[in-house]
């Protein structure tokens, strides 16, 4: 997923997708410490969106954050 996508999804479904990664995360690792996965680079992967979604839920809660301190001078 890309960030340009990510910038247009609402905020409550970025929550959720964030929720689902960590799901497939944790089942992918679980998986991999069972028996070896056919591919490897899925958990690479997860954790990269995983990272991109956190990126922009913060991005949002700042630029929020400068939005009401803006209304509250």
């Amino acid at each position: 997923m890309k960030h340009r996508e990510l910038k247009e999804l609402p905020t409550k479904e970025l929550v959720e997708r964030y929720k689902e990664e960590k799901v497939r995360l944790t089942k992918v690792k679980f998986n991999n410490a069972v028996a070896r996965i056919e591919q490897p680079h899925k958990l690479k992967e997860s954790r990269k969106t995983i990272a991109r979604l956190l990126t922009e839920m913060n991005a949002r809660r700042i630029e929020n954050e400068f939005k009401a301190a803006d209304k509250g001078e």
